[in-house]
């Protein structure tokens, strides 16, 4: 009996072995107790190993079909690159430096790219044109209309002419020369209306009054910024207002944020992801009622003071609610640096472009001081009777600008009209 089984588990083992192995059996034998169930034991060993390899081979299998699946990417990249090395090769004129040999793809995608950043200059061009339009609404003037016209229908020219080369290199259309030519005339175009649009803005800026401005912050990136000339007294109240605009989602940002060394928090206006807007002193937080990304303009006004840290929050005039215990006690530091647009982390620094605020910001004043409901009033309803800020008064000398932000005409009141 004994030996009946030690011949069945000997051939369970052979049987597991031999479906197994890939190359030579091998034996090994290895002593076990006299009354030990050695069939099961195999048995288990057995299937144990089975699962194992077969897991290796699925895992095989797959690495076999991506290996195949990506085929076609090596056959085509190994044929580019044997036309890289046949350019090369002796007997054959290289191309110039920088200028890809005709019937090479590459050129075809160099010129691509080369209009491609025209029509990202003439984009740039559209926005700015579109400013001027904005200006000559507030300013009506004949002279000015129809200056506009003309650089509009130049730039639809100009937009033309770029959509029918770009579609000329889609179709495999063109000479490097006829390339070459017509990127020369849409370069001088561009250039001439550049100049043009540079001499109207310049125009403008100088005819406006320094606190009829408006900053525009069109993308959200980590480079894009205004900051004051001047920072902040040490303050035991204040009243911080502004004009804003945005439809940026979520969150609009940060309009402004005043940071002091050893505090990058000092005083933050901030509103991040979906969370609600907030203001920020010595770091400690309260969350304000405002609702304002919808593309319109909104005047906000927050007060404070130290004495039990009660606060005021008004959205065009009217007072959206109130709070205390922010920050109590603290007073806001000097020495800073305040800065429009950009939540600072470090002193002057340490921008995070998914703070960034996106859209437009104008008459951003501060008081040392509350204001009075009244007084906030007429700030909102552009009342002959509003005050400008008695620390930092809106004037565009006194703020500066940096990486593509701009600054164009703006009347409260009349935009509001």
């Amino acid at each position: 009996m004994a030996a009946r089984a030690a011949r069945t588990c000997a051939l369970l083992a052979l049987c597991a072995l031999g479906g197994l192995a890939q190359g030579p059996a091998r034996f090994i034998c290895t002593s076990v107790p006299a009354d030990a169930d050695m069939c099961g034991a195999a048995a288990g060993g057995a299937e144990e190993l089975r699962g194992s390899v077969l897991q290796l081979r699925e895992t095989v299998l797959q690495q076999k079909e991506t290996i195949l699946s990506q085929q076609d990417t090596i056959r085509e990249l190994t044929a580019k690159l044997g036309r890289c090395e046949s350019q090369g090769a002796p007997g054959r004129k290289p191309p110039a430096a920088g200028k890809p040999a005709p019937g090479d793809p590459a050129r075809a995608a160099q010129a691509a790219d080369a209009l491609g950043q025209l029509a990202q200059t003439l984009q740039a061009l559209k926005t700015r044109l579109e400013n001027l339009e904005q200006y000559s609404r507030l300013n009506s003037s004949s002279q000015t209309n129809s200056l506009r016209d003309l650089l509009q229908s130049k730039i639809d020219d100009l937009e033309r002419q770029v959509l029918s080369r770009v579609n000329s290199l889609e179709e495999g259309k063109g000479g490097p020369r006829n390339d070459t030519e017509e990127r020369a005339k849409i370069e001088s175009a561009l250039t001439s209306l550049h100049q043009r649009i540079s001499e109207l803005e310049k125009g403008q800026k100088d005819s406006r009054p320094g606190d009829k401005f408006q900053l525009t912050f069109p993308l959200r990136t980590n480079y894009m910024y205004a900051k004051a000339k001047r920072s902040l007294p040490e303050m035991y109240a204040f009243t911080v207002c502004m004009w804003l605009k945005s439809s940026a989602a979520p969150g609009v940002g940060t309009p402004f944020s005043y940071a002091v060394p050893g505090q990058a928090n000092e005083l933050v206006l901030i509103e991040w992801g979906n969370n609600p807007m907030e203001i920020l002193i010595n770091d400690k937080v309260a969350k304000l009622p405002f609702a304002i990304n919808d593309g319109k303009w909104h005047h906000l006004c927050v007060t404070w003071t130290t004495r039990d840290g009660v606060w005021e929050a008004f959205q065009d005039g009217t007072q959206a609610g109130s709070g205390e215990n922010l920050a109590p006690y603290h007073p806001i530091k000097p020495q800073g640096v305040l800065v429009l647009g950009q939540e600072q982390d470090t002193l002057g620094g340490g921008f995070d472009a998914t703070q960034a605020f996106v859209g437009e910001l104008a008459h951003f004043n501060i008081w040392d001081r509350k204001l009075t409901p009244g007084e906030v009033h007429n700030l909102a309803t552009c009342s002959p009777k509003a005050l400008a800020g008695n620390v930092i008064a809106w004037a565009e000398a006194q703020i500066d600008i940096y990486g593509g932000a701009t600054k164009w005409t703006f009347e409260a009141c009349r935009q509001l009209n």
